[in-house]
């Protein structure tokens, strides 16, 4: 157990700083091609921010534990809504904008059901994997043009400026830095880092709920959803520590987009998997449930209060005690 133990946070560590120098070296390579600065943060630093996720959650797809690669996509959501938005409340209330909350919020919510959809149907399936991806290049095209017509910023163009606030490195500049082979180099190491803290991730996980006799989807739901938001963690804190609750809550919305159209349509493209019978019995409906429940707490007042933000904290630690079997 112990052992298993240590090998999980040893994936989640090499999971978590290989997405970082992945982010690097892509950022890099995509200023060496004048990719504009928008379309970067768009487009390189919100779907590398996601590495870790879908790491995860496409290798356990691969190696047949569908518990843990739905159980992350799910719990991540569930961890980011509840533990990390309220976390974010407590350090600093949360001013919300109705129109940008009901729009980004709204896609969340639309994913989330969508998902619910596909696995009471044909399952995380190839096809519902493409159809995911499509949705999730439509919404990243409607967020850049958003921002490039000056209107509200979209919770997609939010993630990337949270990501940038913890790594300066993050910021395009207007002219290439670097060698495009120091960039390429980065890219890969930071690729190799990430499929080998996925595959230590994954069967160390596998081997604590055959340990604990409990199932993978446990496990995928709480351990590895957590480990894996860890970074979502640390961003919407620095934003709400800088009294930029508007970038925390749309770092949050912005992960729960990218992880079911962006995580599960890759997973769904590569490694089609039915989602698991206890995940669709509860699981996913908490997810739909706790999307509604954030978009009217915010809604109420226009504002995420830390009272709110604490019964959300409080929320989740039921929602983990549940799903451990604790009562």
């Amino acid at each position: 157990m112990l052992s298993n133990a240590l090998v999980l946070l040893l994936g989640l560590v090499l999971l978590i700083a290989g997405g970082d120098v992945l982010v690097r070296g892509a950022v890099r390579i995509a200023e060496r091609l004048r990719l504009s600065p928008m379309l970067i943060g768009l487009t390189v630093v919100g779907m590398g921010t996601s590495m870790p996720e879908l790491a995860a959650s496409l290798q356990a797809s691969l190696v047949g534990s569908p518990g843990i690669a739905l159980g992350n996509i799910v719990g991540s959501n569930i961890a980011n809504s509840l533990l990390i938005l309220g976390a974010a409340a407590l350090i600093a209330p949360i001013a919300v904008n109705p129109r940008t909350l009901w729009r980004d919020g709204g896609v969340g919510l639309l994913a989330a059901l969508a998902l619910a959809a596909a696995g009471a149907t044909v399952g995380l399936s190839r096809e519902a994997g493409l159809a995911f991806l499509v949705a999730m290049a439509a919404y990243i095209f409607y967020a850049y043009r958003q921002e490039r017509l000056g209107a509200s910023h979209s919770a997609a163009y939010d993630r990337g400026v949270a990501a940038d606030q913890v790594d300066r490195d993050l910021v395009a500049q207007d002219h290439p830095r670097g060698r495009l082979s120091v960039a390429l180099l980065l890219f890969g190491a930071g690729l190799a880092l990430i499929v080998a803290g996925g595959a230590l991730l994954v069967n160390a996980a596998v081997g604590i709920a055959e340990t604990l006799g409990v199932s993978d989807t446990v496990i995928g739901l709480t351990i590895v959803a957590v480990g894996t938001s860890l970074p979502e963690l640390v961003t919407s804190a620095v934003a709400a520590w800088r009294k930029q609750g508007d970038i925390a809550l749309g770092n949050v919305l912005g992960s729960n987009i990218y992880n079911i159209l962006f995580i599960g349509g890759v997973t769904g493209a590569i490694a089609p998997t039915q989602v698991p019978a206890g995940i669709m019995a509860f699981d996913i409906w908490a997810l739909v449930a706790v999307s509604l429940v954030v978009m009217l707490f915010a809604f109420s007042g226009r504002r995420l209060s830390r009272r709110e933000g604490g019964l959300l904290v409080v929320a989740y630690g039921g929602y983990v005690a549940y799903t451990a079997g604790l009562f």
